[in-house]
């Protein structure tokens, strides 16, 4: 069960887009913060 759980919290909190965050999910929001020189190519 452990497992499952595991896969689930990190679908949802990094795969799945939310719609607090206009449909991005949270990585790409948190990405797309960051200063334009920080981004990796």
């Amino acid at each position: 069960a452990k497992k499952q759980l595991s896969a689930y919290f990190e679908f949802y909190n990094l795969k799945r887009p939310h719609s607090s965050l206009d449909k991005m999910t949270p990585n790409e929001f948190y990405y797309d913060q960051l200063p334009q020189q920080n981004k990796v190519a």
